[in-house]
């Protein structure tokens, strides 16, 4: 099952070009991600990172910028995770704009890590859990 977020192209995220600059996309990206866990997992991800010292570093991207996000535009994204292995899950994000126009497409792997040592270790159960019910096959 995939998490559904949406949020707004703001002026600040514009390049001079008038789109949302490249950088800000992977911002945003982000934002949507950490939103992600209270629904998928049932734990704010400060609350993992701060409290239970765990964190999903990305360690890789794979990403296709089909068309350009526009200052106003209403990014509609979609979340879900494609592959979880023992100490790393593979999420993939798809923006549409209000028009339901496919924008950006991305596959990330993130590690889980010790956030006191940055090792990568086990993902725990109960994380395992809540992400195992959003495994979504493309």
């Amino acid at each position: 099952m995939a998490v559904n977020l949406q949020r707004r192209v703001d002026y600040p995220m514009l390049d001079s070009a008038n789109i949302a600059y490249f950088p800000r996309i992977y911002d945003l990206a982000h934002r949507f991600f950490e939103e992600c866990w209270e629904e998928m997992c049932g734990i704010s991800y400060p609350e993992m990172i701060n409290d239970r010292k765990i964190g999903f570093p990305v360690v890789h991207i794979e990403t296709d910028f089909i068309s350009p996000l526009k200052y106003g535009d209403t990014v509609h994204a979609t979340i879900w995770i494609e592959k979880i292995g023992s100490k790393s899950c593979t999420w993939a994000y798809r923006f549409h704009n209000q028009n339901n126009e496919l924008l950006w497409s991305s596959s990330q792997v993130t590690v889980c890590v010790d956030m006191e040592t940055m090792e990568s270790v086990i993902i725990p159960n109960w994380l395992t859990e809540g992400l195992e019910k959003h495994i979504k096959q493309e």
